[in-house]
Parts: structure tokens; sequence; C-alpha cells
């Protein structure tokens, strides 16, 4: 009996493999994004040409002091990140509580606005001082209040008082912000490839909330591309398989034609032989959204292997142009498909955040797994 029985997993073993190896790509995602971020953010304004200049004919090798001297601190992209998952969570709590599901995009928007608070002020407002949507354990971290060249976009639309129809056409441009299709959407987005759900529901959910600060179609299907991405890298498929369904996923909506040319040419780069600096540029700069993720997955499909990490974060940001945002978001699809563990232990060490950065990874995943009775006022309802 015993022989017939080797090999074979005790029951609930493999579910528990699963959960694990789940839980590191979730924890990878959102660290990796961070150690992107901080690898670009001292470079984000700086030429290919300025960045060989300052660090050498390679680049930066590593995260480099910024211009206070402080290494290893990231940028709006990783908060409004980490608020993106705080949205989640609690439109998940709420779900659960009430049976009423589909409220994702007022909770979003309402954790975005806890974000804007952090760019508004010094430090964590007077507990006297809250109400029913500046609230939460998140916004009271002090590390967060400050402001690291926070797109113009975010901040305005934010700002504006004003929220996207939920049911208008993703293919028209939105109320809010109309024109503008900057690679803040795409930058805040991995967490909606992260709640188990399939991909056309990423896609979805992070199209419809990148509406909240950019109106452009473009910004929404990059953002909802992206997260579709994610939640393959997430689900076991491999780079190129997951990029490719998710092309096939946008090529569904109307007006996806900018955002699908700019993915295909990043597929077609990394076929093309050794990467390159040169060759990144050849995909635009990365200020827009379609852009920011075309030279993302160009990096991560041309050094796609667990030992290749550091080259492929290392590529994304040695260019002219927004290096905090495309380092950003190469290091959330490297931390999804190879797990935490395979990110730059001594980069991870010396980020800015990390410990905040795995909680709420974990939160997220505990959550999402099955309802959780967080403590009071952890993860308020609104």
């Amino acid at each position: 009996m015993a022989a017939a029985g080797r090999g074979r997993a005790a029951p609930g073993a493999a579910s528990r493999a699963d959960t694990a190896v789940r839980r590191a790509g979730v924890r990878g995602a959102l660290l990796g994004g961070a150690v992107g971020d901080a690898l670009g953010n001292p470079v984000e304004f700086l030429s290919l040409a300025g960045i060989r200049r300052a660090h050498g004919e390679r680049g930066v090798r590593g995260l480099v002091p910024d211009e206070d001297g402080v290494t290893g601190r990231v940028t709006d992209d990783t908060q409004m990140t980490l608020f993106t998952v705080e949205g989640l969570i609690r439109a998940h709590v709420h779900a659960a509580s009430t049976g009423v599901a589909g409220a994702e995009a007022p909770f979003v928007r309402n954790a975005y606005l806890r974000w804007l608070d952090t760019q508004n002020h010094p430090s964590p407002p007077l507990r006297g001082g809250e109400n029913r949507v500046r609230n939460g354990w998140l916004r009271q971290q002090p590390w967060l209040y400050a402001r690291r060249a926070p797109g113009n976009a975010c901040l305005t639309g934010l700002a504006s008082g004003r929220a996207p129809d939920p049911e208008a056409p993703l293919a028209l441009p939105g109320p809010v912000n109309p024109h503008s299709k900057g690679c803040g959407t795409v930058m805040r987005s991995a967490p909606f490839g992260l709640l188990g759900e399939d991909a056309a529901t990423g896609f979805a959910l992070a199209a419809r909330c990148a509406t909240i600060t950019h109106g452009h179609p473009t910004g929404a299907y990059a953002a909802g591309a992206f997260a579709a991405i994610v939640t393959h890298l997430l689900e076991g498929d491999s780079p190129e398989g997951a990029v490719l369904r998710s092309l096939e996923l946008l090529g569904r909506h109307p007006g996806h034609e900018e955002t699908t040319a700019a993915l295909r040419a990043a597929v077609g780069l990394a076929a093309r032989g050794r990467p390159t600096a040169e060759r990144v540029e050849t995909l635009g700069a990365g200020w827009v959204a379609e852009e920011a993720l075309a030279i993302a997955v160009y990096c991560m499909l041309a050094l796609p292997e667990a030992g290749e990490v550091a080259e492929a974060l290392l590529l994304s940001v040695n260019h002219s142009g927004d290096s905090d945002s495309t380092g950003a978001v190469c290091g959330n699809l490297l931390g999804a498909l190879h797990g935490d563990v395979k990110l730059p232990a001594s980069w991870l060490a010396a980020t800015e955040g990390r410990s905040v950065i795995a909680e709420l990874a974990d939160d997220l995943c505990m959550e999402f797994e099955h309802p959780v009775a967080w403590p009071e006022g952890r993860y308020p309802e609104c």
C-alpha cells in the first residue's frame, strides 16, 4: 500500500503549494514594481546620453542616490499602486458584507483621494480630521507623504471632483482629462491583475479605473492590457504567451489599435536579438501609456529568465524618458512572473516602504482567498 501511494501529494498539499506560489507572485509584483520605480527614479528626466555621462557607458547598474542624495526612494507610481490595492480590498470587504458587488471604481477613486491627501499634506492628518473617505491604516504611513513628481493628470483629475460614468463606452473619451493618455493609468494598474479573477475581469476593472484620471481610450486600454498580462503571468503562462493572449483580448475592443500596435512592436523587437538601450528607445519614451507598457513588456520578453531579472530591470530604466514608470511596470511584470524571491536582494533591501508593501500584498491575498475579519478601521467600507 505504501508503494502505491508514493509520490502522491497529501490532501490539500497541492492547493497549499499553489497558494504559496501565488502569494509569492503577488508580493513579487508589488515589490518588483517598487524596486523598478526606485531604480528609475534618479534618472527619470535624463536623456540616455545624460545617464551615460553621469553613470558610465552602461548607464546605472544598480540603485543610485536621487537629487537629495537618498537611495531607494519610490515615486508616485508605487504610492498610487498601493492605494489601488487598498481600494480593491475595501471594495471586496464591502461586497462580502453586503452581497453587493461591482463597486470597485468608486472604492478605488476614494483610495486615490487618500493618495491625493498625501500629496497635499506633509504628514498624516490628526485623527480628528478623518472622514468617511480619508481613513484606514495605509494613509497613516508617514513615508507616503512625499511628492515625487506626480503626474499632472492624476492630480488634476482627482482634484476636479468629477467621477467618470461607469457605463460610458471605453472607446469614447471620458469627461476627466479627455485628451490625456499619460502613463499614470498603467503604472498603478498591476493590482487589477492580482485578484485571482480571469484576465477579462482584470482588464475591465483596470480600464474602467483608468478613466478616473485619464479620459483618452488608449490610457484605459493600455491599463487593461497590462492587468491582463499580469493575470496570465500569475496563472503560470509564459511571458510571450501572456502578452499574446492579452493582445487577443485587447483586440475585441473598439479603438484598441494604438495599444495593440505598441505591444506588437515590443513583441517583434524582442525577437530581433540582443537587447540594447537604443532598441528600447525605438518604442518611445514611456511618457504615454502604450509606450510605457511596450517598453516594460519588451524588457521582460528580451530577458525573460529568472537569472536575468536584474538586467531586465536595468534595461527598462536606462533610456531617455519616464524611467521610473517603465521600471515600475517592468518590475510588476517580472515579480508576477518569478516571485519575490527572484528580485535582486540588495536592491529590495534598500527600497523604501518594502515592509508595508509586503504586508499589503499579503492582505490582498488573504482577502481575495477568503473574506477576512479585519481589525476595526483597517479597511473601512468606503
